[in-house]
């Protein structure tokens, strides 16, 4: 088959272009500082004879009958690009290598000492914040500790101020029972005595109306008369009335002459025959005695 499209010489001229540009960027690539090939990935379709004839049988035919048409040729399709051969790594060099490796180690070295900082960081913030929250947890505590010691305090000051106010009510309760016990008493007492006395008047005035009262009074005067030294100045017909205080034993402690028909040396010998005669005749009946008498002397009788 005739090749009227000049496909083949087409094809075969952008192979050859592809084949240059991929030697002149193998080049630069050698050219740089021994770094290491990095090869170019291309994408090529493998064109053969027979696809190459397809395209030729699907050109279109002259007609003959028509006049000639000039028609526009078909774009031909791009050439794949041949896979390139893979190029020997060029052969490392061992300083460089050292470099490397030590760049690599003190990056290593920097990434573990940044790391190992952080963590340092971290576990300053970490016990930073436990102590804080334990601080707040200590100044808690504190606070209900003061809370309830405050609490405490204030419920036994309540229980004390209640004691307190339930002693003072028992101290007064028990004021005014003695009281009221006290009065209860002198009164009773005062009605005992009261009684008593009352007993003893009704048997003094019993004793005096049968005629022991005046046995009681003539027995007195007869031992003050018997005890009287008649003064000089006495005149016939000597009567004195004399207030008597005596003891229960019959002791006089008192004598005052309240009225005496006599001179003062009478009165004086009076007075002084009474004294004499203590102790004074008790009675028979003590309902009788009293503290003080009333007696009337007539020593001359």
């Amino acid at each position: 088959m005739r090749d009227d499209l000049n496909i083949i010489p087409v094809a075969l001229a952008i192979l050859l272009h592809v084949i240059i540009a991929a030697l002149m960027i193998v080049g630069l690539d050698f050219s740089r500082a021994q770094q290491p090939a990095i090869p170019l990935a291309m994408t090529a379709t493998l064109v053969t004879e027979a696809d190459m004839q397809t395209v030729t049988q699907k050109a279109p035919e002259p007609v003959i009958d028509e006049p000639p048409v000039d028609e526009p040729e078909p774009e031909p399709e791009p050439e794949p690009e041949p896979e390139s051969e893979p190029e020997t790594p060029p052969v490392p060099d061992p300083a460089e290598q050292e470099r490397q490796r030590l760049e690599e180690e003190k990056r290593q070295q920097d990434i573990r000492e940044e790391q190992e900082r952080v963590r340092q960081i971290q576990l300053r913030e970490e016990q930073e914040r436990i102590r804080k929250e334990q601080e707040a947890e200590r100044i808690r505590q504190q606070k209900a500790e003061a809370e309830r010691k405050k609490r405490e305090e204030a419920e036994k000051e309540k229980q004390r101020e209640e004691a307190e106010r339930k002693r003072k009510e028992e101290v007064e309760r028990q004021r005014l029972e003695n009281e009221r016990k006290k009065r209860e008493a002198e009164e009773a007492e005062r009605k005992r005595r009261l009684d008593a006395e009352l007993a003893e008047e009704a048997k003094r005035l019993a004793a005096q109306q049968s005629g022991e009262m005046a046995r009681y009074i003539y027995a007195i005067q007869q031992k003050i008369q018997r005890n009287w030294v008649r003064p000089p100045s006495a005149q016939p017909g000597i009567e004195c009335v004399a207030l008597v205080t005596q003891l229960p034993g019959g002791d006089v402690v008192d004598v005052v002459i309240d009225r005496c028909n006599g001179d003062a040396a009478v009165r004086r010998s009076i007075e002084a025959a009474i004294y004499k005669a203590t102790p004074l005749p008790q009675p028979q009946n003590r309902a009788l005695f009293d503290r003080n008498l009333r007696i009337v002397v007539k020593p001359e009788q």
